[in-house]
Order: C-alpha cells, then sequence, then structure tokens
C-alpha cells in the first residue's frame, strides 16, 4: 500500500462517488474488499483491521463474529481465507442486514453469514454446533462513562448497552469447543475486566499485544488471544507501532499487517 492509500485508508478508506442523500456510502478496504457504511454510523477504523489480522488463519475453521457492525472483521477474515465460514451477529437490524448486503457485494454469501441477535442469548444450536474461533470488537465504554453520542446507531456500538466485556466473554465461552479461540481488541485502560471476564468464563489469556500510536504515546489498544479451558501461560509479544517518529507514515511492521492481513 502506497502513502497516498495509506493516508485514504486513514480517512476512511477509498471513497467512490456517491449520492450524498443516500443513508449508505461506499469505500474500498484494499484490492479484495468494498464496503457499504452508514453515512450516521459507526464506520470501522484500525481496531478492526488489526483485530482481523490477529486471528491466527484455520482455514477449516468455523467462526463468530460478536458484534458484527458492517461486518468488516467477518468478511477481511473470509477474504483471507482465514477461516471456512463466519457468522458475523449483529443487535441491530439495520446493521445486520448491511452485513448481509456487505457479505453479497463482495461475492462472499457462502463464507459470511448475518445473524440478527443479542450476544447475550445465542447458544451453539443458532449455529448447529460449537464453534472453533469467537471474534469480537466489543463495545469499550461502559453505559455510565463517557458522554452518549447524539446516534443511537453507533451509542449502542461504543457503550455496553447490550452487554457488557463479561457478556461477550460469557457468551463466547459458551459458544466454543474445548480448546476453541477466543480473539478480542480492547482498551488498555480496561484491561483488567477483559482479564478478569476471561478467566471468570474460562477463557485463559494466551498472547496479548499492545498497539502504540508512535514510540512517544501511551498504548491505544489491546489485542488478546485467548483458549477455551487453556492452561495458565501468557505471552506479550513485541508493541506494534503505528506511525513513525513525526510522521504519519507507517512503521514496516504496521505496512506488512495492511498488506498482509497477518499480526
Amino acid at each position: 500500500m502506497n502513502n497516498t492509500a495509506k493516508t485514504q485508508m486513514k480517512d476512511g478508506h477509498t471513497v467512490k462517488p456517491d449520492d450524498i442523500s443516500s443513508p449508505e456510502f461506499i469505500c474500498t478496504v484494499n484490492e479484495n474488499l468494498t464496503l457499504i457504511q452508514r453515512r450516521d454510523g459507526l464506520t470501522f477504523g484500525t481496531d478492526a483491521y488489526l483485530l482481523a489480522a490477529y486471528v491466527r488463519p484455520s482455514k477449516y475453521a468455523i467462526a463468530a463474529e460478536l458484534g458484527g457492525g458492517t461486518g468488516i472483521v467477518s468478511l477481511l477474515c473470509a477474504v483471507r481465507s482465514k477461516i471456512q465460514r463466519v457468522f458475523s451477529v449483529e443487535v441491530q437490524k439495520e446493521y445486520a442486514l448491511l452485513i448481509e448486503k456487505n457479505a453479497r457485494y463482495n461475492r462472499l454469501s457462502d463464507k459470511v453469514i448475518s445473524r440478527h441477535a443479542d450476544i447475550r442469548d445465542i447458544t451453539p444450536a443458532d449455529f448447529e454446533r460449537e464453534l472453533d474461533i469467537v471474534i469480537t470488537n466489543p463495545p469499550y465504554m461502559r453505559t455510565d462513562s463517557g458522554k452518549p453520542n447524539e446516534s443511537t446507531e453507533k451509542n449502542i456500538a461504543r457503550h455496553e448497552v447490550f452487554g457488557s466485556i463479561y457478556d461477550f466473554c460469557a457468551s463466547s465461552a459458551r459458544l466454543l469447543k474445548y480448546g476453541g479461540l477466543f480473539y478480542c481488541v480492547y482498551r488498555p485502560d480496561r484491561l483488567v475486566d477483559l482479564i478478569d471476564a476471561c478467566r471468570k468464563s474460562r477463557l485463559e489469556p494466551k498472547r496479548a499485544t499492545f498497539v502504540y500510536p508512535d514510540t512517544t504515546s501511551p498504548p491505544s489498544l489491546v489485542l488478546l488471544e485467548a483458549k477455551k479451558e487453556g492452561a495458565p501461560s501468557l505471552i506479550i509479544t513485541p508493541p506494534l507501532i503505528i506511525y513513525k517518529e513525526g510522521t504519519r507514515e507507517y512503521t514496516e511492521q504496521m505496512q506488512r499487517v495492511y498488506d498482509t492481513g497477518i499480526l
């Protein structure tokens, strides 16, 4: 990806000409994926891209994404052939329909299946089996923290309106088979809650990576991989630095993530 493409990625990706009166717009994510997003809704960012990159390839795996949004994480995993099939679960009906539309638009309907449901209610029976992988980019903010967003769609996506991190971990553990893998991106200031929620749901943290905007800033994200009923043993990987010092140019490591979809 060249510097121009990186600027487009940072600012919302390459937007195709469309009717500004439409509630939706189209952007190019990479050479293999185009995404329809809601103009007044939550658009995807670096956290979603990094989460998809953090998922280890397992081409025969059946997975679920909890809190699918536009479906971007599921779509990225599918287009990179990291999984065989992924069910993208979304509580907001408009977004569940958007996930279905995005899968169809990218000819991935056989790999990405939308499910309109509350993550607190789903069970393995909804997928006719226990799952190999669960992926989630859950709301980062408690309902009593931060200023509520004027957009209901964004407020639900960013605040724990339909489930706390404890609910997301409990649902993930309920869906996973023994030894199944859980992947999550979260805020570092809530890392204690994430690890506590994982352990209370029998998801043992196995790998964690802190993401820094640059070498002088505190971490902005943490990526976590956990295993259902795994033995205690956590690897903290070297950090991921997004930008070169004093620039908006990606580091070589970040560039590789965008080029390969693997972190």
